[in-house]
């Protein structure tokens, strides 16, 4: 998996850049929660970050257990300040190699990770091991065909860095259909992460995202200062809530795992 978040500074701004309001969150959740299957779900999420997703599954989700797995200790160890909660089990771990047993989980959440992953073919055979016949996996992501994030606004190389780092819809259904899994939907969805423009420009001030990096300092600020002007603008008018639209991409186990080569 990519070690972009091992960056301690990251991990640290990543909480406050990428929080939501509850409101948001649970509408994520429950959104998550109409592709479980059965009470009381096993449930694994896969690069877990902060663990905003894990906690709110397990609070909103009645009887879930939930297994949190990230390759990063920085990111884990803001975990255990942020979001500890007694459903959740936070584990050190790659999605190509997960650190839990077989046949263990109905649901597995991969939020915005997916073009982190070296190995998708791999990671999807992981999925195909770990869930139960009929359990789900869930990848919420922006696909490379339809990157539209507020941040190329103010920030336009970031679009051409996230067309080389995100795959397409049809290279991620192809890679888990290799490994066995059954694509099931695809649908779009979109939250309200801050009330408006000058709320957003505050969290994006420690530069919390990994695509951030991408960019050198002089860049970074003058993307900021667009994004400050277009806030006092919108100040000055109608402020009106930014959102962020993902991509939903579920795919389900088989009945019988396919035939693997050692």
């Amino acid at each position: 998996m990519s070690r972009a978040h091992d960056d301690e500074r990251l991990a640290g701004a990543y909480e406050h850049g990428n929080e939501m309001p509850e409101e948001s969150l649970r509408a994520w959740v429950a959104l998550i929660a109409s592709h479980v299957r059965r009470p009381s779900p096993s449930i694994v999420e896969i690069g877990a970050g902060t663990g905003v997703f894990s906690a709110a599954m397990a609070r909103w989700i009645k009887g879930s257990e939930v297994v949190a797995v990230d390759a990063s200790e920085a990111m884990l160890a803001e975990v255990r300040r942020h979001h500890p909660h007694p459903a959740v089990r936070y584990l050190p771990g790659e999605a190509e190699a997960l650190p839990t047993g077989s046949d263990a989980f109905d649901l597995a959440l991969l939020s915005r990770v997916i073009h982190h992953i070296p190995d998708r073919t791999r990671a999807a055979r992981e999925l195909v091991r770990v869930l139960r016949v009929g359990g789900r996996a869930l990848v919420r992501t922006t696909f490379r065909e339809r990157l539209d994030a507020v941040v190329y606004d103010h920030w336009p190389r970031l679009r051409a860095v996230d067309e080389r780092r995100f795959p397409s819809e049809e290279e991620v259904v192809a890679d888990f259909a290799s490994a066995g899994l059954t694509l099931e939907t695809v649908t779009s969805f979109a939250q309200p992460v801050a009330a408006n423009l000058h709320e957003y420009h505050a969290r994006l001030t420690g530069r919390p995202q990994s695509k951030f990096t991408h960019l050198t300092d002089e860049e970074f600020h003058r993307g900021l200062d667009q994004l400050d002007a277009a806030a006092r603008d919108e100040a000055l008018h109608t402020p009106r809530p930014v959102l962020e639209r993902y991509d939903v991409a579920v795919f389900s186990r088989p009945l019988f795992r396919p035939f693997s080569r050692p």
